[in-house]
């Protein structure tokens, strides 16, 4: 059976709460040794990330990390930067941001940051992301598609993601962007992968037996396309509606777990 996962991850639909209880964040501090290890939050994806930097690093601090650092890769020169590399080679937990994912996998992909990300990975150093940074860390990333609406064929844009979690396509702010369609869409595209639609304010920890648990106060949504009977997916007429048979989905809630491996709840 294949091994989908190698170390931990923490996977965020977006918008986790950031001034009540925090609750996902005090998940994510929870992983290290607040006094001594490094925190490094990635802003690649913002289009500020200097004000998102210093939103993070606050938050975090006020969670009582002591050690924080920010990663901000502006142009693909900088993940050449030893500077930058070395950040990666610290930190305990990187923790990506929100943002555009297609910056994060052009900026920084097959780069010395990028090979150093994958190294420390190997290492069991534990990544986070949340909105674009859940997306991207998968193989297989949605870029943009159409939302809330019934799905169609060839509606959806996909490009290689950073490869953390393989063989499942990840879809953030899920039901408040209406996003079911879209991911229907890109699992009737490669039913191999198992599509994970997560909700705002929640979260996935992935461990390494390829098994997550659901954290939060919304769902996640699981569709299983392995055993789809019948579909109409194809390059021709692509603005027709999608029609997809025997398609399985499960509805996660807090608590609740699913083996990827298994493909069973």
């Amino acid at each position: 059976m294949e091994e989908r996962i190698k170390s931990n991850l923490i996977i965020i639909g977006g918008a986790e709460d950031k001034e009540g209880d925090k609750n996902i964040l005090k998940e994510v501090c929870s992983h290290i040794d607040k006094d001594k290890d490094e925190l490094l939050v990635a802003t690649v994806a913002s289009g500020v990330p200097e004000e998102l930097g210093d939103q993070y690093k606050y938050i975090f601090s006020g969670l009582g990390v002591r050690n924080i650092t920010i990663l901000n890769v502006k142009e693909r020169k900088d993940a050449y930067d030893d500077y930058h590399v070395n950040l990666i080679s610290r930190a305990s937990i990187v923790f990506f941001t929100g943002g555009d994912q297609l910056r994060i996998t052009s900026l920084i992909g097959g780069t010395p940051l990028y090979r150093m990300m994958k190294k420390r990975y190997e290492e069991g150093c534990m990544f986070v992301g949340t909105s674009a940074g859940a997306s991207v860390m998968s193989d297989t990333m949605i870029v943009t598609g159409p939302e809330e609406e019934s799905p169609r064929k060839c509606t959806l844009k996909m490009a290689p993601g950073l490869g953390l979690i393989k063989g499942v396509i990840i879809d953030q702010h899920f039901a408040q962007r209406g996003r079911i369609g879209r991911l229907l869409v890109g699992i009737s595209e490669n039913p191999e992968s198992i599509g994970i639609g997560i909700d705002e304010d929640t979260a996935i920890i992935v461990n390494r037996e390829a098994q997550f648990s659901v954290i939060g106060s919304g769902a996640v949504y699981v569709i299983d396309g392995s055993e789809i009977t019948k579909t109409n997916v194809s390059e021709q007429n692509p603005d027709e509606i999608l029609s997809i048979c025997n398609i399985k989905m499960h509805i996660l809630k807090k608590d609740d777990k699913y083996d990827l491996n298994r493909r069973t709840p």
